[in-house]
């Protein structure tokens, strides 16, 4: 039980560090729009066996009609030819990417290239295949820790002469806000679940 507990708070961490990357980023970015990313590799799958229903999970229930529809004209351009396939597939992928994200209230700004993937999602996709999460579990608690130990040390540091000026005060309030808001950002991504995307 001891163990299992340890797991879920590693696993929380690990969402809440992936949370921070992708916050730290700019705007969030999710590997579901990229050309490698499990969507379209689900795609590229479902289009070989001519058969939809494994793709029907990643958008929501009202709009499986829009994707069948989809999936059945990429079919019959397919079967033009050569370049007809590669321009339907392309026209399917983009189709189930753009409505996947509407439904998760992300926007759809294209599909992006194979090897965008960030490092915590492809670790995280990893972890999946593999069937195990405590390597990657490990590895996020220890960013985790060394990112709040670094915050707090400079911000130790800084404090011990934030009384000798002006400015040594504002180089202590720089360091004790980028700890706090570091471990509260932490915090709130676990509490929130981690979502990002």
């Amino acid at each position: 039980m001891k163990r299992r507990a340890g797991i879920i708070v590693a696993a929380g961490v690990c969402l809440a560090f992936g949370a921070l990357l992708w916050l730290g980023a700019g705007a969030a970015s999710g590997h579901c729009d990229t050309l490698d990313g499990p969507v379209v590799a689900e795609a590229r799958s479902a289009l070989e066996a001519g058969d939809v229903t494994p793709v029907l999970k990643w958008v929501a229930p009202g709009d499986e009609a829009e994707i069948r529809a989809a999936f059945e004209k990429t079919l019959k351009v397919r079967a033009l030819g050569p370049q007809a396939r590669e321009l339907a597939d392309m026209y399917f992928f983009e189709t189930l990417v753009r409505v996947h994200r509407a439904s998760e209230g992300a926007p759809y700004t294209g599909l992006k290239p194979a090897g965008e993937v960030e490092p915590p999602i492809e670790a995280a996709d990893a972890a999946l295949e593999s069937g195990s999460v405590d390597k990657l579990a490990r590895r996020v608690a220890e960013h985790a820790s060394a990112g709040i130990r670094e915050r707090f040390n400079r911000a130790m540091e800084a404090k011990k002469h934030a009384g000798e000026s002006v400015e040594t005060g504002r180089e202590y309030v720089k360091a004790y806000v980028e700890y706090v808001h570091y471990v509260e950002g932490l915090h709130n991504a676990i509490e929130r679940g981690g979502h990002a995307h």
